[in-house]
């Protein structure tokens, strides 16, 4: 998979896409910046995504969404971890009380 290309340089294809005069096709500005059309049409769509002028997740909002995906992972991880170790310490502590009988 090709490297994917600087934001400034995907900032200024979309820009000239959508500032582009009248008889002038997708195809075309794809081609002069040597990109493919449709990777210019998945940069207009997030573009517009990240500009509140068509509905979707932006780019802050995944990553905040990936963090709490994270950090909701690490919690049931020490859950399980405290559960685990209750368990432990009670039957350790009936161990040690059905002993002294």
């Amino acid at each position: 998979m090709p490297a994917p290309y600087p934001k400034e340089f995907r900032d200024d294809v979309v820009a000239v896409a959508r500032g582009r005069d009248a008889g002038v096709t997708l195809k075309q500005i794809a081609d002069d910046f040597g990109i493919s059309e449709a990777s210019l049409n998945n940069w207009l769509k997030a573009a517009d995504i990240e500009d509140g002028k068509r509905p979707g997740v932006t780019k802050d909002e995944s990553e905040d969404l990936r963090a709490l995906r994270r950090r909701a992972k690490l919690l049931e991880q020490e859950n399980e971890v405290l559960r685990r170790a209750a368990a432990y310490l009670s039957q350790a502590n009936l161990k040690l009380g059905g002993s002294s009988k």
